[in-house]
């Protein structure tokens, strides 16, 4: 007899952890989507098979992801109502035995689908998976609102955005050394956005989607969510000195290469200026 789903700890983390968004104010009516790459034995634990052969086209493939179980946030969902209803807001699927496709196996019980956003979520899991294995299990995306703000009054590039969210806070550097990527705007829920999204997650664990979003990955629910609060926090401060008329003094390239080596991180090359 399968365990019953809603004691499962992948289930309620991912429950709180889209509360927490919600209200942070990141996630307003449905905007966001989350999705956790199952462990199959602990997914297995839960989910009762069936006959169901009911698949979905992904329309672009992802080999390395056959088999897989995903807990997706569903389209059209409010972010407010996961703590209230998580079986007709959020989902699992399977991912079928050659990457193409794949299948409902819980949830979306009035009859949901996954994000539309599918497509960018499995070719970062996809990329991460090849690169990470089992360190990178989530991807997370949200409307934090100082990062979206930054996209308008700042050059739309890694450089930039990361040396400035790193001068703003001495835990940036440390928590993200490798910067953030940033992608030019594309329409959302598209391959496009997915593939340009798939080729910043090669070296970044940080993608800024301008005057959208932030995408944010990581092995675990609490660790993509503090990546994406320790950006955010950072990018608040910004705006903050930003409308107080500008700084006048920072943290200076030498002292931030000095935290650097002090808590044993390496800077992205050729941000910092020495």
């Amino acid at each position: 007899m399968k365990k019953d789903i809603f004691e499962a700890g992948f289930l309620k983390e991912m429950v709180k952890v889209i509360h927490d968004m919600w209200l942070k104010g990141w996630d307003e009516r449905n905007g966001g989507n989350v999705s956790y790459r199952i462990k199959n034995e602990e997914a297995e634990e839960y989910i009762q098979e069936t006959e169901n052969t009911d698949y979905t086209d992904l329309n672009f493939e992802v080999p390395n992801l056959a088999n897989e179980y995903f807990l997706v946030t569903g389209s059209g969902k409010f972010f407010r109502n996961v703590i209230l209803d998580p079986e007709d807001t959020l989902g699992i699927i399977k991912i079928n035995e050659n990457g193409t496709k794949y299948r409902k196996v819980w949830g979306y019980k009035n009859g949901g689908v996954p994000t539309s956003e599918l497509p960018t979520h499995l070719s970062a899991h996809s990329v991460k998976k090849s690169l990470c294995g089992d360190k990178s299990r989530v991807v997370m995306h949200n409307h934090a609102t100082n990062l979206i703000s930054l996209t308008y009054v700042l050059d739309l590039n890694t450089e930039t955005f990361s040396k400035e969210l790193w001068k703003m806070s001495t835990e940036c550097l440390v928590v993200f050394p490798e910067g953030i990527g940033v992608i030019p705007w594309v329409v959302p829920g598209t391959v496009e956005i997915g593939n340009k999204t798939m080729e910043k997650m090669k070296d970044f664990n940080l993608v800024i989607w301008p005057f959208h979003g932030i995408f944010g990955t990581g092995a675990t629910l609490d660790e993509a969510f503090g990546l994406i609060d320790t950006a955010e926090k950072a990018a608040e401060i910004l705006v903050k000195v930003i409308s107080m008329g500008g700084r006048k003094q920072e943290i200076t390239d030498r002292e931030l290469a000095d935290l650097a080596e002090s808590f044993g991180v390496t800077p992205r090359k050729g941000i910092l200026k020495l």
